[in-house]
């Protein structure tokens, strides 16, 4: 740690070594200013130009730096980018009253670890909270809450007949409630020890309404308003990384890895969406086996016999064909004959005997349920008999004990 003590005002820069360590990944340069009276503390401009900023998120973190001075304060804490631009501090103490000007490397800054974690995991589940209700509730509550211009303007987006002058608001609501927030940082304490009971009664008044407007407005259902939730909350996760990591050559390395990791998730989705496609192209159907009615059946047969028999007939009349031979060998050969000439191979006579049998009210069906009666019976009488055999022992017993009692009554 480095101490300097001066009643001057004094102007004190910090220059970044220039090699990398990653084990100064969540390292930062903490300056601290205390004094008897209070003192300002701001930056040098000259020294910290923000047009020659390398990107994006340098220029705005300048900007911020410049635009949002720390107030004036008997203990200033201001937390310095470890490889960051040169920085340079100017301060003023009022009345030439000594100041102490400590300088403190701390290795593992918990906020920026927090950070990194929180955008990290923001960034992973993303598209989970983007449809979670439960997500949906807690961050109208905590809008309304830190950021009461956002969700007002929010809540009266339907009112507002032009979209760019919503986003003009938005615009506008964004950047008072972030300076508000500012402003407030450092009184906070003194608020909460002073004045608890009214941030008590903000706190649950105004998360009250906000929960109420939330309910009243219903969580999102539109596809298109969770995809853009989703692409926010992302967005929000990669801003957390890259200012939770004190090298920013690390979190460019970071950020386009998780891009690429989510492009490469989307990149499979389609492939096994458009494999699943393909495959029932290429797949064969699998057989259904079903068993036939019993009037299918009957039809089925029909049909294959009449076909049968045609077969049979076509061969039959072939040139080829030994007619001489069938002709020895069968019983009826005018019958066959007839049968080749295109007769039916049942005559009527046939048929008339065949349902006097096997038809209803046949005699082989009478016969077959006569048996089956005729089967019944017998055991039905056996069943009887065995029970009425059983009977008959049950009442033998108390006969068998009583002519012997009274054959000991004759023998005494």
């Amino acid at each position: 740690m480095d101490i300097m003590r001066s009643s001057e005002p004094s102007c004190f820069c910090y220059l970044p070594n220039g090699s990398l360590h990653l084990k100064n990944i969540w390292t930062t340069i903490q300056v601290k200013i205390n004094s008897i009276e209070p003192v300002e503390v701001v930056s040098i401009s000259e020294e910290r130009n923000c047009h020659q900023s390398e990107n994006l998120f340098a220029f705005l973190k300048c900007l911020l730096n410049n635009l949002w001075q720390p107030r004036v304060s008997k203990e200033t804490v201001i937390s310095v980018a470890y490889y960051g631009d040169k920085t340079c501090l100017r301060v003023q103490p009022t009345n030439k009253m000594p100041y102490t000007v400590s300088v403190q490397q701390n290795m593992l800054d918990e906020k920026l670890l927090l950070l990194f974690v929180a955008g990290g995991l923001l960034f992973h589940f993303a598209r989970n909270l983007s449809r979670s209700v439960i997500f949906y509730y807690s961050a109208g509550v905590a809008f309304g809450v830190f950021a009461t211009l956002i969700f007002l303007l929010l809540m009266l987006k339907r009112f507002i007949p032009k979209l760019s002058t919503f986003w003009i608001l938005m615009s506008g609501c964004w950047f008072s409630s972030l300076y508000f927030f500012y402003i407030l940082k450092e009184d906070l304490k003194w608020l909460w020890y002073n004045s608890a009971h009214y941030i008590l009664g903000y706190v649950l008044t105004v998360g009250l309404f906000s929960f109420t407007a939330c309910y009243l407005h219903g969580p999102l259902h539109s596809v298109q308003s969770m995809n853009l939730l989703m692409w926010l909350l992302q967005l929000l996760g990669l801003v957390f990384v890259y200012f939770g990591i004190a090298i920013p050559q690390v979190a460019y390395v970071i950020i386009a890895t998780m891009l690429f990791s989510k492009i490469l998730q989307y990149l499979l989705q389609i492939v096994c969406y458009l494999g699943r496609k393909a495959t029932r192209f290429f797949k064969s159907e699998k057989i259904k086996i079903r068993h036939l009615t019993e009037e299918e059946f009957r039809e089925q047969g029909e049909t294959e016999t009449a076909r049968a028999l045609e077969e049979l007939r076509r061969f039959c009349s072939r040139p080829e064909f030994p007619s001489w031979v069938a002709v020895v060998k069968l019983q009826t050969p005018q019958k066959f004959a007839n049968f080749v000439l295109g007769l039916p191979h049942v005559s009527p006579e046939e048929v008339t005997a065949h349902d006097e049998l096997y038809g209803l009210g046949g005699a082989i069906l009478e016969e077959q349920l006569f048996n089956t009666e005729n089967k019944t019976e017998p055991d039905q009488l056996i069943g009887l008999t065995e029970a009425e055999e059983n009977h008959e022992e049950e009442g033998d017993g108390p006969a068998q004990q009583n002519s012997l009692h009274f054959h000991g009554r004759e023998f005494l």
